[in-house]
């Protein structure tokens, strides 16, 4: 007999990396969707998906009815996640957020990027940063939900809180993460982070720079020394010295990250690209290229859970290439991975390895 289905829930499905979230969680052999809800206290008409609408209106959001379920996947704006996540945690065994809400442990940050003042300090504290592969508070978090069983009553005990990490620090973390924790960069010099993303990483509502108009056959940097993941990168990877600069791509979905560094005196490239296939070589989404097979691009990623990296030379520096899909491997491909490793299921499980792209050509 198979074991039960994981019952989960989807808050905010409505805008980018909800709907997504949505699709991949239909397709989840291990998931029954027990509910999918707006963040807002009112019906929301049915979520486009797969060039159809999905079976139901969102339904208003009702936190009764998420008593007990094994995960929510909170997709929301950050401050209305900032707001949920206490009443979450309570009631189900894992929350996983889409938002910035739980990201930045530097409470001060959180005004000055996202305009709140953050009004649980002790869920920032607790909360788990998930950068699947890079992240072993996982697996201790995994074995606490395989001792606990089912959520209990609401204040009984607090499940896990999972902050999902951003779509442009994912890109730039997977492959500078395991080089700076082994010493393999200068981190006396700069970091030079020179990042693109498609349009769909600014969100589902539209702006003056975002919309069709502004970006056709057009390019352009933006968020310059003030852009939110800035601070997400640096406390990540533990330095000051990263400069991170973002580009507005003319496509729909994908970011290619361009990171500039010195090596750690007495290493070369050779070192770093070495390290980085070492430290995945057992990973199921994560691709270090060879030395022969020059640099990924978009096309490679677009629809899947992947990134694809590859170190190359640059004179005495080191180029280190990075692409994903941000809608995917950089929100909600990630948050389904990183679900799959709370609940001790197959980390791949219901995850695109090839190219999902025909199938969503009718979804946006």
């Amino acid at each position: 007999m198979s074991p039960p289905k994981k019952r989960v829930a989807v808050i905010g499905a409505a805008g980018f990396t909800g709907k997504e979230c949505l699709r991949l969680l239909e397709g989840h052999p291990c998931v029954e969707l027990a509910a999918v809800m707006s963040a807002r206290d009112e019906e929301r008409p049915p979520v486009a998906l797969r060039g159809a609408l999905h079976e139901a209106p969102l339904a208003p959001l009702d936190l009764s009815a998420l008593e007990g379920l094994d995960a929510v996947f909170l997709a929301t704006p950050h401050e209305r996640a900032a707001q949920l996540a206490p009443a979450l945690v309570e009631r189900v065994s894992c929350t996983i957020d889409l938002s910035a809400a739980h990201r930045l442990k530097d409470l001060s940050a959180y005004p000055r990027y996202y305009g709140f003042e953050h009004p649980h300090p002790a869920l920032v504290e607790k909360a788990i940063f998930g950068l699947s592969e890079q992240a072993p508070a996982l697996a201790q978090a995994a074995q606490q939900l395989a001792g606990t069983g089912e959520a209990g009553a609401p204040g009984q005990r607090m499940g896990v809180l999972l902050a999902n990490p951003g779509c442009y620090v994912t890109s730039v973390c997977l492959p500078l993460l395991p080089l700076i924790r082994e010493g393999m960069v200068d981190l006396e010099g700069d970091l030079i982070l020179d990042c693109k993303s498609g349009v769909s990483g600014a969100g589902k509502n539209p702006g003056p720079g975002t919309h069709f108009a502004s970006v056709h056959e057009d390019f352009r940097a933006y968020g310059i020394g003030t852009h939110r993941h800035e601070p997400e990168i640096r406390e990540t990877l533990g330095t000051e010295r990263a400069f991170f600069v973002p580009h507005l791509l003319p496509v729909f979905r994908g970011i290619l990250s361009s990171i500039h560094l010195r090596p750690a005196a007495g290493l070369g490239v050779g070192d770093l690209r070495e390290k980085l296939r070492q430290s995945y070589a057992k990973s199921a989404f994560v691709q270090v290229l060879a030395e022969d097979e020059g640099a990924p691009c978009l096309s490679e990623v677009q629809g899947t859970n992947l990134c694809r990296i590859a170190v190359l030379p640059h004179g005495e520096r080191c180029v280190i290439v990075s692409v994903l899909d941000n809608l995917i491997k950089g929100a909600a491909g990630q948050a389904v991975q990183n679900f799959n490793l709370l609940m001790g299921l197959e980390e791949s499980a219901g995850l695109p390895r090839g190219s999902a792209l025909p199938m969503l050509e009718g979804w946006r």
